[in-house]
């Protein structure tokens, strides 16, 4: 049996989440750009949530750029199973919901006439996106062709069919949200469709509609969607449902909608209300650092002491005693205290504790040799600001940081080069250094001992924007931990630096 609308009453899995027959007559309120699993797995998991509820009421055209298949959409009638897994305070999370939130996937090669109709829906109200971070750039763009190139000339070119075909009503005007992982993307989308306005010689009147009745709001997502899972646990969970869905889609429990905008964007968004992952507020920084800094800056403070430890995925270190204390320490005692912004000590604290909760979900396959993909960019970005910070408001030296560091740049040691690739080694194992910044280690690491390139790279301005050498007794410590780590191993030093915290 497969997944659509018409077996929905054939299903009889009593573990499943299945939509009400009225779902199907609700009227499109939302046009979607992108097809990906992300948009699946949050804005349309959040869309479908409140439709069960009564609540938004609405559905939503997803427009599909790409020569993509789209017939697995078409046949299961856009209908598609959502897995949630994971732990949330601790305890197991499983979730088995099909997503009924999808009315039709369009494609813009070949429907687009049918894509600018949506623009003459009156219960057309919101525009979403995730088209990658390429997406959202400036391209040459003819807005009357057929369709447009480019993600931004594709929207102009639909803003302008909804400005004429409500002859420019205030009412008329769209909330965008998109949902690219780039600072400021509402801003920037609408920077971009308002320079291609101008570059299309559009008229006057249409610019002042688009600039002052419609919102471009920046917004923040964060939900680990791998997407299909693997080939044994898809047929185990199809024998276990009862039907196949090809559009099976696995997702965390964790999830994050944080969009910028006040009371307006509240009244259209309505989906916002059913889940406390929808966040709408005037300023969403808040939630980019808690982000960038306490989980992706735990990230990168972990993931060469852990490699080099010899813990392949991020859910392995969470599970050895050493590896979970001194991650858990480093986030919630040193990174939430130099977070640069003014975070409360409670909103950190519960921030943090659900990202452990995400680090330790046995459902997501995390390797910590991808996290170390520029490696030196992302400790310039996430982690210098903290480290400044802790510095200034604590005055003693983030012995976890330190450690951290230390392994960053045993890490960064490359001892072969192979066809303009560096490679490292530890305990015999091989490794490729995927850092832009590998040439500069290779040839730092060359002419210094551990201890003077230690000094030298941490005074290195040019790399930090900033001398971390000035830092009292950062430094020491920071060639301290490379010392250790080079003598007795990534465990043993890892267990005497907690004893050293415990006795002090």
């Amino acid at each position: 049996m497969i997944l659509s609308r018409y077996n929905l009453k054939n299903i009889s899995a009593q573990d499943i989440e299945t939509p009400a027959e009225s779902v199907f007559d609700l009227p499109e309120k939302v046009l979607q750009f992108g097809t990906g699993v992300l948009l699946r797995g949050l804005p349309d998991y959040f869309i479908d949530k409140a439709n069960r509820r009564g609540v938004f009421n609405g559905r939503v055209v997803v427009v599909k750029s790409t020569d993509s298949d789209s017939s697995a959409f078409d046949k299961q009638d856009g209908l598609y199973t959502l897995c949630v897994r994971g732990l949330e305070g601790g305890k197991k999370i499983e979730e088995n919901i099909i997503n009924s939130s999808i009315s039709r996937v369009l494609s813009a090669k070949d429907e687009w006439s049918e894509i600018l109709q949506c623009a003459h829906n009156p219960n057309m109200q919101i525009i979403i996106s995730n088209t990658t971070e390429v997406g959202i750039q400036l391209v040459q763009d003819d807005i009357h062709r057929l369709p447009p190139v480019s993600f931004p000339g594709k929207l102009l070119a639909f803003l302008l069919e909804r400005y004429k075909a409500f002859d420019g009503s205030r009412q008329s005007g769209m909330v965008i949200v998109p949902t690219e992982l780039i600072p400021d993307n509402g801003k920037k989308l609408e920077s971009i469709v308002l320079e291609l306005a101008h570059l299309n010689g559009l008229d006057d009147n249409f610019i002042q509609w688009l600039e002052n009745c419609n919102y471009f709001c920046s917004s923040l997502v964060d939900r680990i969607v791998p997407g299909k899972p693997d080939a044994a646990t898809r047929e185990q969970l199809e024998k276990q449902f009862g039907y196949k869905d090809e559009l099976l889609t696995m997702s965390e429990v964790y999830r994050l909608w944080a969009i910028e905008g006040g009371e307006h964007i509240k009244s259209v968004l309505t989906f916002a209300s059913v889940d406390e992952g929808v966040v709408i507020a005037p300023d969403i920084n808040l939630f980019r650092e808690l982000k960038l800094r306490m989980l992706n800056g735990t990230h990168t403070l972990s993931c060469g002491l852990a490699y080099l430890g010899g813990f392949g995925t991020v859910k392995q270190a969470m599970d050895d005693a050493g590896m979970q204390t001194f991650i858990s320490q480093l986030m919630l005692n040193e990174i939430a205290t130099g977070i640069p912004y003014n975070v409360e000590h409670g909103v950190s604290q519960t921030f943090g504790n659900k990202v452990l909760d995400r680090f330790a979900n046995p459902n997501i396959e995390h390797h910590w040799i991808n996290i170390t993909m520029q490696y030196t960019s992302k400790m310039k970005m996430r982690n210098v600001p903290v480290i400044l910070t802790y510095a200034e408001r604590i005055k003693t030296v983030p012995e976890n940081i330190a450690l951290g560091f230390a392994a960053y740049l045993l890490f960064l040691k490359p001892v072969n080069k192979k066809q303009d690739k560096f490679y490292g080694e530890w305990q015999g194992k091989e490794y490729l250094i995927q850092d832009d910044f590998a040439a500069y280690f290779f040839e730092k690491w060359s002419k210094l001992k551990p201890a003077q390139l230690a000094d030298e790279v941490l005074a290195d301005t040019s790399l930090w924007g900033a001398d971390l050498s000035a830092i009292p007794g950062f430094a020491q410590a920071v060639k301290d931990n490379m010392a250790s780590l080079l003598e007795a191993g990534v465990a043993k030093t890892i267990q005497t630096h907690q004893t050293k915290k415990v006795l002090a």
